[in-house]
């Protein structure tokens, strides 16, 4: 099932939750609402579910405006962060529960229910446990079941709030691939919330980026990873270096440095002479050049060396123009053995790419 939403608006008191938000939903689609917390994200799931009414605009579910639709005719099944299981029934009565609370004209078959509920827990992978009690299964056993029971009453769409939000992290990674491995099964039109950006990225089909109440971006995880269109979700997305600065021709002066232009494209001529501008570079798009002769870069000082894993990170501290700012590159353990690098040690950070914004125009959250 397709969803629509149209000029969403909803406040609560003088905070704005949602500021005219228009998204569409393509039928079969797992979409992910990712932002920080207070960004609207959960409150805008909440209104399509039909468990929060907005102070303007239109849900559309097949294009019918379903607004003023009670939640129980939306047919949407709800997972929640913390489960919401009931704790004094079995794993089996939790999941046919929302089938046995049916109208009568609609309710199947006892005998309809049991096979039902087998099925559900085959897929989640759990029929082994259809007699435990709620406090018997782990986390993350809890949260399979919690789906099986919103998908138990054929659901035309699924919304899932934060579900491995309270999970640790290694199950929360065994879980991401599960549940991408389900909807390539089931292929429900599905939204869920996160403020995960890992998680998003792996998951979904398409991402949302969310900010105070606004859609910030929206494309496949590779083009809000590869293209973010704005500081916040260059920021957000993934570790980023911020290198404050002032349009020097077509280059960016910062501090007593200036950034290479060959790493800037031509980005810096998009701004007038003496824009103040910040560029952006991931860890990966940064060298560290330690001849002590060099002019190139901008100067750092090596803060810490963490060299465990296949790459190794290092951590520095900016000086002269760049004080009291952190950086972060990523290199082979081998570069970094070729490097010798030394806590303390003053060296030169090189961009390889870098992005461009004018600094009025990077709010709140443009560095991570």
């Amino acid at each position: 099932m397709s969803i629509q939403v149209k000029d969403i608006n909803k406040r609560f008191g003088s905070f704005v939750a949602l500021d005219k938000v228009t998204l569409d939903f393509p039928t079969g689609e797992l979409v992910a609402l990712l932002g920080p917390s207070g960004c609207g994200k959960t409150t805008l799931l909440r209104i399509i579910a039909g468990l929060e009414q907005a102070d303007g605009g239109q849900v559309l579910l097949e294009g019918e405006d379903a607004s003023g639709t009670h939640v129980r005719e939306r047919q949407v099944g709800f997972v929640f962060q913390h489960y919401a299981l009931f704790r004094h029934m079995t794993v089996f009565d939790n999941v046919a529960f929302g089938m046995r609370m049916k109208p009568r004209g609609q309710r199947p078959s006892e005998k309809q229910v049991r096979g039902k509920v087998h099925e559900l827990l085959n897929l989640v992978q759990l029929d082994w446990l259809a007699d435990r009690f709620p406090s018997q299964l782990s986390g993350g056993q809890r949260q399979r079941i919690a789906l099986a029971r919103a998908l138990a009453v054929e659901p035309r769409v699924l919304l899932l709030d934060e579900p491995f939000g309270a999970l640790d992290a290694k199950v929360r990674k065994e879980l991401r691939r599960w549940l991408r491995k389900l909807h390539d099964e089931l292929h429900i039109t599905s939204i869920f919330v996160t403020h995960d950006q890992e998680e998003a990225l792996e998951v979904a089909d398409r991402v949302v980026l969310m900010n105070r109440g606004r859609v910030e971006q929206i494309g496949t995880p590779e083009e809000v990873y590869r293209r973010p269109s704005t500081p916040f979700v260059y920021g957000f997305l993934g570790s980023v270096n911020l290198f404050h600065g002032r349009v020097d021709g077509e280059a960016v002066r910062v501090g007593e440095d200036v950034l290479p232009q060959d790493a800037l494209t031509h980005e810096a001529g998009r701004f007038g002479h003496g824009a103040e501008v910040v560029a952006f570079a991931r860890p990966h798009e940064l060298d560290i050049v330690v001849d002590a002769g060099s002019t190139a870069g901008i100067a750092a000082r090596v803060s810490r060396i963490l060299a465990f894993g296949v790459t190794a990170r290092v951590e520095l501290d900016g000086i002269n123009g760049t004080v009291g700012q952190h950086f972060e590159v990523e290199l082979t353990r081998e570069q970094v053995a070729a490097l010798a690098l030394a806590e303390g040690q003053v060296v030169r950070l090189v961009p390889s790419r870098l992005k461009v914004f004018e600094r009025e125009a990077t709010g709140a959250g443009a560095g991570a």
